[in-house]
Protein backbone atom coordinates (compact mmCIF):
# COMPACT_ATOMS: atom_id res chain seq x y z
CA UNK A 1 0.00 0.00 0.00
CA UNK A 2 1.38 3.28 -0.89
CA UNK A 3 2.32 5.58 1.95
CA UNK A 4 -0.73 8.08 2.26
CA UNK A 5 0.40 12.17 2.62
CA UNK A 6 -1.51 15.36 3.17
CA UNK A 7 -1.36 15.68 -0.65
CA UNK A 8 -2.67 12.32 -1.47
CA UNK A 9 -5.78 13.22 -2.70
CA UNK A 10 -4.29 15.48 -5.38
CA UNK A 11 -2.41 12.80 -7.01
CA UNK A 12 -1.47 13.12 -10.78
CA UNK A 13 -3.45 10.79 -13.01
CA UNK A 14 -0.10 9.30 -13.99
CA UNK A 15 0.80 7.57 -10.66
CA UNK A 16 1.97 4.00 -11.53
CA UNK A 17 -1.02 1.27 -10.48
CA UNK A 18 1.54 -0.49 -8.45
CA UNK A 19 4.93 1.26 -6.54
CA UNK A 20 6.56 -2.30 -7.99
CA UNK A 21 7.42 -0.21 -11.28
CA UNK A 22 9.42 2.06 -9.71
CA UNK A 23 10.92 -0.31 -7.43
CA UNK A 24 11.99 -2.16 -10.61
CA UNK A 25 13.60 1.00 -12.08
CA UNK A 26 15.22 2.03 -8.79
CA UNK A 27 16.50 -1.53 -8.46
CA UNK A 28 18.10 -1.98 -11.85
CA UNK A 29 19.79 1.44 -11.16
CA UNK A 30 21.18 0.98 -7.62
CA UNK A 31 22.35 -2.30 -8.71
CA UNK A 32 24.16 -1.04 -12.02
CA UNK A 33 24.91 2.90 -10.95
CA UNK A 34 25.02 2.84 -7.19
CA UNK A 35 22.55 4.56 -5.11
CA UNK A 36 23.96 7.78 -5.47
CA UNK A 37 24.32 7.49 -9.16
CA UNK A 38 20.29 8.05 -9.95
CA UNK A 39 18.27 10.56 -9.21
CA UNK A 40 14.28 10.17 -9.16
CA UNK A 41 14.10 12.35 -12.29
CA UNK A 42 16.12 9.50 -14.24
CA UNK A 43 13.04 6.85 -12.66
CA UNK A 44 10.56 9.84 -13.97
CA UNK A 45 11.93 9.78 -17.34
CA UNK A 46 12.42 6.33 -17.87
CA UNK A 47 8.41 5.43 -16.86
CA UNK A 48 6.95 8.84 -18.15
CA UNK A 49 6.01 10.24 -15.14
CA UNK A 50 5.96 13.27 -12.79
CA UNK A 51 8.88 13.37 -9.59
CA UNK A 52 5.63 14.33 -7.77
CA UNK A 53 4.25 10.63 -8.55
CA UNK A 54 7.24 9.09 -7.28
CA UNK A 55 7.19 11.41 -4.10
CA UNK A 56 3.55 9.37 -3.24
CA UNK A 57 4.83 6.92 -3.07
CA UNK A 58 8.40 7.04 -1.61
CA UNK A 59 8.45 10.52 0.13
CA UNK A 60 12.05 10.69 0.40
CA UNK A 61 14.89 8.90 -1.27
CA UNK A 62 15.66 6.97 2.34
CA UNK A 63 12.28 5.78 1.84
CA UNK A 64 12.79 4.30 -1.21
CA UNK A 65 15.87 2.85 -0.46
CA UNK A 66 14.64 1.09 2.50
CA UNK A 67 11.67 -0.10 0.82
CA UNK A 68 14.43 -1.87 -2.04
CA UNK A 69 16.08 -3.02 0.82
CA UNK A 70 13.31 -4.99 1.89
CA UNK A 71 11.78 -5.92 -1.21
CA UNK A 72 15.29 -7.37 -2.19
CA UNK A 73 15.91 -9.02 0.97
CA UNK A 74 12.19 -11.06 1.68
CA UNK A 75 13.44 -12.55 -2.10
CA UNK A 76 16.60 -13.79 -0.85
CA UNK A 77 15.17 -15.07 1.73
CA UNK A 78 12.74 -17.02 -0.31
CA UNK A 79 15.19 -18.00 -2.42
CA UNK A 80 17.25 -19.29 0.55
CA UNK A 81 14.39 -20.95 1.93
CA UNK A 82 13.80 -22.84 -1.62
CA UNK A 83 17.41 -23.97 -1.44
CA UNK A 84 17.19 -25.28 2.11
CA UNK A 85 13.80 -26.99 1.63
CA UNK A 86 15.16 -28.97 -1.90
CA UNK A 87 16.38 -31.41 0.20
CA UNK A 88 19.93 -31.89 -2.34
CA UNK A 89 23.56 -32.39 0.03
CA UNK A 90 24.70 -29.30 1.90
CA UNK A 91 27.40 -29.18 -0.32
CA UNK A 92 24.89 -28.60 -3.10
CA UNK A 93 23.07 -26.32 -1.16
CA UNK A 94 26.46 -24.36 -0.94
CA UNK A 95 26.82 -24.76 -4.79
CA UNK A 96 22.90 -23.30 -5.07
CA UNK A 97 23.80 -20.37 -3.20
CA UNK A 98 26.97 -19.06 -4.69
CA UNK A 99 25.03 -19.72 -7.90
CA UNK A 100 22.27 -16.61 -6.83
CA UNK A 101 25.14 -14.80 -7.33
CA UNK A 102 26.82 -16.00 -10.41
CA UNK A 103 22.80 -15.05 -12.07
CA UNK A 104 22.85 -11.30 -10.72
CA UNK A 105 26.52 -11.33 -12.26
CA UNK A 106 24.70 -12.80 -15.63
CA UNK A 107 22.24 -10.26 -15.81
CA UNK A 108 25.05 -7.08 -15.65
CA UNK A 109 23.86 -6.46 -12.23
CA UNK A 110 25.88 -6.49 -8.89
CA UNK A 111 24.01 -7.98 -5.51
CA UNK A 112 21.88 -4.81 -4.24
CA UNK A 113 23.55 -5.05 -0.80
CA UNK A 114 27.23 -5.38 -1.80
CA UNK A 115 26.10 -2.23 -4.17
CA UNK A 116 24.87 -0.45 -1.31
CA UNK A 117 28.02 -1.43 1.19
CA UNK A 118 29.77 0.23 -0.50
CA UNK A 119 28.27 3.40 -0.04
CA UNK A 120 27.39 2.43 3.43
CA UNK A 121 28.82 5.49 5.21
CA UNK A 122 26.85 7.66 2.41
CA UNK A 123 23.20 5.98 3.04
CA UNK A 124 20.74 7.25 5.60
CA UNK A 125 20.65 5.13 9.06
CA UNK A 126 17.16 3.38 8.30
CA UNK A 127 18.84 1.77 5.14
CA UNK A 128 22.36 1.20 6.42
CA UNK A 129 20.04 -1.00 9.51
CA UNK A 130 18.81 -2.90 6.69
CA UNK A 131 21.73 -3.49 4.72
CA UNK A 132 23.45 -4.96 8.13
CA UNK A 133 20.08 -6.98 8.47
CA UNK A 134 20.87 -8.36 5.04
CA UNK A 135 24.07 -9.42 5.90
CA UNK A 136 23.11 -11.25 8.70
CA UNK A 137 20.52 -13.35 7.53
CA UNK A 138 22.84 -14.76 4.84
CA UNK A 139 25.60 -15.36 7.43
CA UNK A 140 23.25 -17.21 9.76
CA UNK A 141 21.78 -19.51 6.92
CA UNK A 142 25.21 -20.33 5.49
CA UNK A 143 26.21 -20.87 9.29
CA UNK A 144 23.94 -23.70 9.59
CA UNK A 145 24.29 -24.94 5.85
CA UNK A 146 28.29 -25.52 6.97
CA UNK A 147 28.10 -26.43 10.15
CA UNK A 148 25.57 -29.48 9.17
CA UNK A 149 27.82 -29.96 6.09
CA UNK A 150 30.78 -30.34 8.61
CA UNK A 151 28.84 -32.43 10.87
CA UNK A 152 27.45 -35.42 7.63
CA UNK A 153 31.08 -34.83 6.35
CA UNK A 154 30.23 -33.11 3.12
CA UNK A 155 31.70 -30.30 3.66
CA UNK A 156 35.27 -29.15 5.49
CA UNK A 157 36.47 -26.34 7.17
CA UNK A 158 38.60 -24.71 10.13
CA UNK A 159 37.30 -22.46 12.71
CA UNK A 160 33.68 -21.52 13.67
CA UNK A 161 30.84 -21.77 11.00
CA UNK A 162 29.96 -17.67 11.48
CA UNK A 163 33.99 -17.26 11.17
CA UNK A 164 33.62 -19.46 7.70
CA UNK A 165 30.10 -17.75 6.62
CA UNK A 166 31.73 -14.32 6.75
CA UNK A 167 34.30 -15.67 4.88
CA UNK A 168 32.23 -16.14 1.80
CA UNK A 169 30.08 -13.55 2.07
CA UNK A 170 33.20 -11.64 1.66
CA UNK A 171 34.75 -13.13 -0.83
CA UNK A 172 31.74 -13.34 -3.35
CA UNK A 173 30.41 -9.81 -2.70
CA UNK A 174 34.01 -9.14 -3.32
CA UNK A 175 34.47 -10.97 -6.07
CA UNK A 176 31.25 -9.46 -7.72
CA UNK A 177 32.73 -5.98 -7.57
CA UNK A 178 36.37 -7.08 -9.10
CA UNK A 179 34.23 -8.84 -12.06
CA UNK A 180 33.38 -5.23 -13.28
CA UNK A 181 36.01 -3.52 -14.12
CA UNK A 182 37.20 -6.47 -15.85
CA UNK A 183 34.33 -7.00 -18.30
CA UNK A 184 33.12 -10.42 -17.69
CA UNK A 185 32.37 -13.16 -14.88
CA UNK A 186 34.76 -15.11 -15.83
CA UNK A 187 37.14 -13.84 -12.79
CA UNK A 188 33.91 -14.16 -10.79
CA UNK A 189 33.50 -17.58 -11.90
CA UNK A 190 37.38 -18.28 -10.74
CA UNK A 191 36.88 -16.88 -7.60
CA UNK A 192 33.65 -18.69 -6.86
CA UNK A 193 35.07 -22.00 -7.75
CA UNK A 194 37.85 -21.23 -5.30
CA UNK A 195 35.44 -20.77 -2.16
CA UNK A 196 33.45 -23.97 -3.07
CA UNK A 197 37.16 -25.72 -3.66
CA UNK A 198 38.18 -23.99 0.10
CA UNK A 199 34.95 -25.85 1.65
CA UNK A 200 35.37 -29.40 -0.19
CA UNK A 201 36.41 -32.77 2.18
CA UNK A 202 39.71 -34.05 1.01
CA UNK A 203 39.98 -37.08 -0.40
CA UNK A 204 40.48 -39.85 1.78
CA UNK A 205 43.61 -42.02 0.68
CA UNK A 206 42.79 -45.49 -0.95
CA UNK A 207 43.80 -48.41 0.78
CA UNK A 208 44.67 -50.40 -2.50
CA UNK A 209 48.11 -51.19 -3.05
CA UNK A 210 49.56 -50.38 -6.36
CA UNK A 211 49.76 -52.73 -8.98
CA UNK A 212 52.94 -53.92 -10.30
CA UNK A 213 53.45 -54.98 -13.15
CA UNK A 214 55.68 -58.08 -14.25
CA UNK A 215 58.47 -56.12 -17.05
CA UNK A 216 60.49 -59.25 -17.46
CA UNK A 217 59.94 -60.87 -20.53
Amino acid sequence: MPRMTPSAARQPAAVPQTSGQILDVAERLAQTRGFNGFSYADIATELGITKASLHYHYPTKADLGRALIDRYSTAFAAALAGIEESGVARAAQLERYVAIYAEVLKAGRICLCGMLAAEYTTLPAVMQDAIRGFFDVNERWLSRVLESGRRDGSLAFEGSPEDAARAITSALEGAMLLARPYGGAERFKSAAQRVLREFAPAAKPSNKKPVVKNTRK
